[in-house]
C-alpha cells in the first residue's frame, strides 16, 4: 500500500471581488461578489514508503496548497487523500504523530524562546520518553551542526541556523513522512549541504517518506529520482528525473568568457545566441556534439579564459516545459 495517496484532489478558493471607490465599496459590502480560482485541479499520485519526490513548478502552481492538504490544514473541495491510511483533516492528531513539516518561510519554532527550550517542547508533544529524546537530539545536533547556537533564542539565529533548527525539529521525533517546503531557501552553500545531507540520512537509516517542493533544482538532483511537475494546480509530468531528460533534452547553452572581443565562433552543431563584449552564450545539441568535444574544440581554437554550462540539464528541462505551455495558454487565451 502506498504511503500517499491522492485520487481527484481539487481545492478551490472563493476570493471576493472589489470594487474600487466609496460607491463600489458599499456593493462589494451589502452584494458581495466572488471569483472561484482553483489552485489544485484534479490531481492524483501516489507514493510509496521511502520515496523521495521531488515537487516542482512556478510560484502559484499549487505546490504548497497540496502540502496544506496532505498535512491536513486545508480540506479539500473534491476528492480524496489517505496519508498512511488517515484522512489527514479528519484525523489530524493521529497524522500529525506521523508527519514533520518544514516550511521555509513560516518557522515551527517559539521565536523568544532558546532553540533547546523548542526542541524539548515538541519533545513534550509527542510524549518523547527522555532515553528517545535524549538518543534523537543527540543524532540532529550532530547531523545539523546545532551545538554552537541550542541555546541561542531563536529570534537571534541567522536563516541557516533558523532552518537547521527547523528541521531538527521535523526530525527530532522520527516521523515517517517529511514535508519540506523550500527548506533551503535563502541558504549559503555549506548550510545546505548540511540539510541535504540530513535528509538522505534519515531517508536512508528510518526508510522516511519525503516529499520535497523547491526552487532549486539542485536538491532536487541531489536527493530524488522520480519527480512531479504540476502548473496551473494540474500534474504535467510524473516520472523518473532519467526519463524526463531523455524525452525533453535536446539542447544545452555553454557561457565562454574570451580574452579577446569580437571572436567568431565556427564550430559544427554549436550556434552563438548572444553576447556580452567578450563573454559569449553558445548553444548546442548534445546529440550532434557532446560538452566535452566542444570544450576541447573551443580551447585548442580560440583564446578562452573561462568556461561554464549555463543550468543544469533538469533545470534547462524544466524551463522549456513551462515556457511551451506558457506559449500554449497565451494561444489559446488570444
Amino acid at each position: 500500500m502506498a504511503m500517499i495517496q491522492a485520487y481527484n484532489l481539487v481545492k478551490e478558493f472563493r476570493i471576493l471581488r472589489r470594487h474600487p471607490g466609496f460607491l463600489g465599496g458599499l456593493r462589494s459590502l451589502f452584494s458581495a461578489q466572488y471569483d472561484v480560482k482553483r489552485a489544485v485541479d484534479a490531481i492524483s499520485f501516489q507514493i510509496e514508503e521511502g520515496e523521495i519526490v521531488a515537487y516542482l513548478g512556478p510560484n502559484g502552481a499549487g505546490k504548497s496548497t497540496t502540502v496544506k492538504l496532505l498535512t491536513g490544514i486545508l480540506v479539500p473541495t473534491s476528492g480524496t487523500v489517505d496519508v498512511a491510511g488517515l484522512v489527514p483533516w479528519r484525523q489530524r492528531e493521529r497524522n500529525a504523530e506521523n508527519i514533520g513539516v518544514v516550511f521555509g518561510q513560516r518557522s515551527q519554532l517559539w521565536w523568544d524562546l532558546p532553540l533547546i527550550d523548542s526542541f524539548k517542547l515538541i519533545a513534550k508533544m509527542y510524549r518523547l520518553s527522555r532515553a528517545v529524546y535524549v538518543q534523537n537530539l543527540a543524532w540532529v545536533v550532530d547531523t545539523l551542526q546545532l551545538e554552537e547556537f541550542l541555546t541561542t533564542p531563536v529570534r537571534m539565529l541567522s536563516l541557516g541556523q533558523r532552518m537547521r533548527g527547523d528541521l531538527a525539529a521535523a526530525l527530532l521525533y522520527r516521523p515517517r513522512i517529511l514535508y519540506l517546503d523550500e527548506p533551503t531557501v535563502g541558504m549559503d552553500v555549506v548550510a545546505k549541504k548540511r540539510i541535504l545531507k540530513a535528509i538522505a540520512e534519515v531517508n536512508q537509516s528510518e526508510n522516511t517518506t519525503v516529499l520535497l517542493t523547491t526552487h532549486d533544482i539542485g536538491d532536487v538532483e541531489a536527493l530524488c529520482r522520480r519527480l512531479l511537475l504540476i502548473d496551473h494546480g494540474r500534474i504535467i509530468y510524473d516520472g523518473s528525473i532519467e526519463e524526463l531528460k531523455r524525452r525533453y533534452t535536446n539542447e544545452r547553452v555553454l557561457v565562454v568568457q574570451c580574452s579577446e572581443e569580437n571572436l567568431l565562433f565556427d564550430i559544427p552543431g554549436a550556434e552563438e545566441i548572444d553576447r556580452d563584449e567578450a563573454k559569449v552564450r553558445l548553444r548546442f545539441d548534445p546529440q550532434v556534439v557532446t560538452a566535452p568535444m566542444l570544450i576541447s574544440t573551443l580551447i585548442a581554437r580560440y583564446p578562452i579564459t573561462d568556461l561554464s554550462l549555463a543550468e543544469s540539464v533538469l533545470e534547462s528541462v524544466t524551463h522549456q516545459i513551462y515556457e511551451e505551455r506558457a506559449v500554449r495558454d497565451a494561444v489559446v487565451s488570444s
